[in-house]
């Protein structure tokens, strides 16, 4: 049987596991929205039609180069992980700075 924890590994165990990895949230939502835009412009031109995504293909406002094409679902990729990215290192940080001292 395994020994109760000391307060000490106790106190240190808390802190690592209430820290958010800042990198490991910006790898993960970027992988959500960049995979996610990837997946809906894939359909879109897989589906095809006279004007697919006439919607999504606004998204070339904010995203130089993007298009509801397979070449543009790339750079959409790209575009949406980086924002995503972004994000998620965002909410990490500010919830890193949030928690009190000596969680």
């Amino acid at each position: 049987m395994a020994e109760p924890l000391t307060r000490q590994e106790e106190r240190a165990l808390r802190i690592a596991l209430a820290r958010a990895h800042e990198q490991g949230w910006g790898i993960a939502i970027g992988l959500v929205l960049g995979l996610g835009l990837l997946l809906a412009t894939s359909v879109l031109v897989a589906k095809g039609g006279p004007n697919p995504g006439a919607h999504l293909h606004l998204l070339r406002v904010y995203f130089p180069g993007y298009s509801v094409t397979w070449v543009g679902a790339w750079i959409g990729f790209v575009y949406a992980f980086v924002v995503g990215y972004a994000m998620g290192r965002t909410i990490a940080t500010i919830y890193n700075r949030l928690l009190p001292p000596g969680v």
